[in-house]
């Protein structure tokens, strides 16, 4: 018998003798009635970027889907993509969330992947390549001159909030975040998320997280751009 991963069974000692002993009447709790997370979190299954860390959540929080490039496809894209829109169905229609965040991330390997010309099949299928073409309109519009530079993170007000560095790639970045977007658009194209968005019980944010500064930028859709979220609420961010 193959042996089960050593650094896996360290992680899962650490968490049974640490988090699960702390949670452990939450989990028979949530066992028993089951699970109603306030949130749908739609983001990348890069391993830099988990949403349950970054937003510090506990068990029963916060529902995820996870795919490449946190990417949401249109309603019924001819019967495809089934896995990602069975998982926005169950939350918002099951289990009733109140809010779905799509959140992207810096140095995204399937924005990256989308943006290079001279990217190859990585196997017969190519699903990854399929998959990403999902980015070709946020694509088009960068290239197009809508959203460029839509995080402000070059002006100098920001400096101190994520500073910029020499390797940042303003062209994937934008990509990045105008994804985003696109697939808020997308979200709206199923009609029980409109419905709901319509009378109140639904609410649909955007969100990009700088994985070397653990800057959190929120959408703010009247301003067309993404702010730093702890500044809404007058605070700094302390690293």
């Amino acid at each position: 018998m193959t042996k089960f991963p050593q650094k896996l069974l360290d992680g899962y000692q650490g968490f049974l003798h640490s988090t699960y002993r702390k949670r452990s009447d939450n989990y028979r709790e949530l066992a028993a009635s089951g699970q109603k997370p306030e949130a749908l979190v739609i983001a990348c299954c890069d391993s830099r970027a988990a949403p349950e860390i970054i937003f510090d959540s506990g068990p029963g929080e916060i529902f995820v889907l996870r795919n490449v490039a946190n990417l949401v496809p249109p309603y019924n894209a001819e019967g495809r993509y089934r896995s990602s829109v069975a998982s926005i169905e169950f939350s918002v229609v099951s289990l009733g969330v109140r809010h779905i965040v799509v959140m992207g991330h810096g140095r995204c390997g399937g924005v990256a992947a989308a943006l290079d010309e001279r990217r190859e099949m990585l196997d017969q299928g190519d699903a990854i390549g399929h998959w990403i073409s999902l980015l070709d309109n946020a694509i088009e519009s960068v290239a197009g001159g809508e959203g460029h530079d839509p995080i402000r993170h070059m002006h100098a007000d920001h400096a101190e909030e994520a500073h910029v560095h020499s390797d940042h790639d303003p062209r994937q970045t934008a990509v990045e975040c105008m994804s985003v977007r696109k697939s808020i658009e997308n979200l709206r194209s199923f009609p029980y998320i409109r419905e709901r968005e319509a009378d109140g019980r639904l609410t649909l944010h955007g969100a990009w997280f700088d994985i070397s500064e653990g800057v959190l930028w929120v959408y703010d859709p009247d301003a067309d751009t993404f702010e730093p979220a702890l500044e809404q609420s007058g605070l700094r961010i302390d690293t």
